[in-house]
């Protein structure tokens, strides 16, 4: 089989596409031929030798990817060879052909969901979907800040936010993001590049303010989301690229909570929960991801620096 293999961390280019004996399902274990190949920024960081979890030397990098069960091992019905999957991390690495999951690591894929939108779901839908409800415990009704709204993660946020009661504004940084996240329903829509983008909040909010804010770039735009928070106000951190500084009397007046979060910590009953509920709103048609570019695996470094570039609206996609 055909795999990108990491030798080294460092730039894109550590990523070379190899020839592999195709590994077998052991107890517990299914074997995917993958089908396709989701791309997210984490798989850069970690890549990079950023990231704070680093695999063993070599690796094939990748969490999410979509395929069928191909051969399975021991303990594990043989009825699922045939079966359509999505995965959420894999025990070989999902940038290949072929790959090696334990069972509660893939999940059904519903029959009008192509192996594309099936490769989009993993990271960003079970990002939003945990923020939203695991973190800031979110009621119907409420409005969300969904900030860097055009990206993977932003766009599943709106669909999920929507799909449960609540009024979604959100931001992006070109024309043809604002333009994106209007079809998919938002509120409101503001670039933020612009200067005082969020200058509107109040008469957006009626002067209510903002319950809940997505960060995807914590770095630049913390300080900012704590002003336009409402009393009691969440702001849920999904992604950072450095220092901040902000001023802690603006958390104080309004017993405001600032959270972080990582996957990483979900357990597998929090999981098995989210991809319940995926299912459900994939099937019935209330989640569509949204697909930006599809790429051959050979051109993985490519998708790296394209996955991290601003204005990418939409996910990433390698096909074996």
């Amino acid at each position: 089989m055909k795999a990108i293999v990491v030798e080294q961390f460092g730039h894109s280019d550590v990523m070379q596409l190899k020839d592999r004996q195709a590994p077998q399902p052991l107890n517990g274990q299914v074997q995917i031929s993958i089908k396709a190949i989701g791309v997210n920024p984490v798989d850069t960081y970690i890549r990079s030798g950023l990231y704070p979890l680093k695999p063993e030397l070599p690796y094939t990098p990748g969490l999410d990817a979509a395929g069928v069960i191909t051969a399975v091992g021991e303990n594990v019905d043989p009825h699922q060879i045939g079966r359509r999957v999505y995965l959420f991390g894999s025990e070989t690495g999902c940038y290949a052909e072929t790959a090696i999951c334990r069972q509660d690591q893939v999940y059904a894929l519903p029959d009008n969901v192509d192996f594309a939108a099936g490769a989009a779901l993993g990271v960003p839908y079970s990002t939003a979907y945990y923020a939203i409800n695991y973190r800031a415990h979110a009621v119907p009704g409420e409005t969300i800040l969904i900030h860097g709204a055009s990206g993977a993660v932003g766009l599943a946020a709106i669909q999920i936010a929507r799909s449960q009661g609540l009024k979604v504004i959100g931001t992006a940084g070109s024309e043809e993001g604002i333009k994106l996240i209007k079809e998919q329903g938002v509120f409101a829509a503001l670039n933020h590049n612009a200067t005082d983008y969020l200058a509107d909040i109040d008469q957006l909010t009626c002067g209510g303010g903002i319950n809940i804010v997505l960060e995807m770039l914590a770095n630049v735009n913390l300080a900012k989301d704590l002003k336009v928070l409402s009393k009691f106000g969440r702001i849920v951190i999904i992604g950072n690229r450095g220092t901040v500084e902000i001023d802690p009397r603006d958390t104080m007046g309004k017993n405001a909570s600032i959270m972080g979060m990582s996957l990483f910590n979900t357990s597998r009953q929090e999981l098995s929960q989210i991809h319940a509920a995926l299912y459900a709103g994939l099937s019935d048609g209330r989640f569509k991801p949204v697909i930006h570019s599809t790429l051959p695996l050979v051109e993985a470094p490519k998708s790296h620096n394209l996955v991290m570039q601003g204005g990418i609206n939409g996910k990433i996609i390698l096909t074996p």
